[in-house]
């Protein structure tokens, strides 16, 4: 099962972080629907968390679900996390021989430093922070979670020659 964290915030909406984290997001759903996996998806920004999408089968349709999701406001990291450790916990509950991966697709830009969700068998960061002042939060969340760190760009390179 893959659960995807997306920031909604408004340090997204620069440069268009927001719009090619959906479409990477749409391209990652599209992977796990080839691959018969289960995917959830949970949205935070504006000093608000949403779970999107319960975990369930990816469809086809993914790009037009995903295309409103619209972006404004604080970042709220440590709620949008808790909201996926939740997810997360349930799906252990469900199946718990299931592997459960976390992505997080944000530029890191809170000064939260919530804990990664037990419950999360493998955990990605994806950077979106591709300002010229980069932050370095995402790379430094990944290394105290003990997670993957990859630039979006880099995982967009990786996702089209492989």
């Amino acid at each position: 099962m893959h659960c995807f964290l997306l920031d909604c915030s408004g340090s997204m909406l620069a440069g268009e972080r927001l719009a090619r984290a959906k479409g990477m997001l749409v391209a990652l759903f599209d992977r796990a629907y080839r691959e018969r996996a289960d995917i959830a998806l949970v949205c935070f920004g504006g000093g608000r968390a949403e779970v999107r999408r319960q975990p369930g089968a990816a469809h086809w349709w993914n790009e037009r679900w995903v295309a409103p999701i619209g972006g404004g406001g604080g970042t709220p990291l440590a709620l949008g996390l808790s909201s996926a450790a939740t997810v997360l916990a349930r799906a252990a509950r469900r199946r718990p021989s299931q592997r459960r991966w976390l992505w997080v697709l944000t530029d890191g830009r809170t000064n939260e430093r919530p804990d990664a969700p037990y419950a999360a068998d493998r955990i990605v960061v994806v950077d979106f922070d591709d300002g010229s002042a980069r932050v370095g939060r995402c790379k430094a969340l990944a290394h105290e979670w003990q997670a993957e760190y990859v630039v979006a760009d880099e995982l967009a390179v990786m996702r089209t020659a492989g």
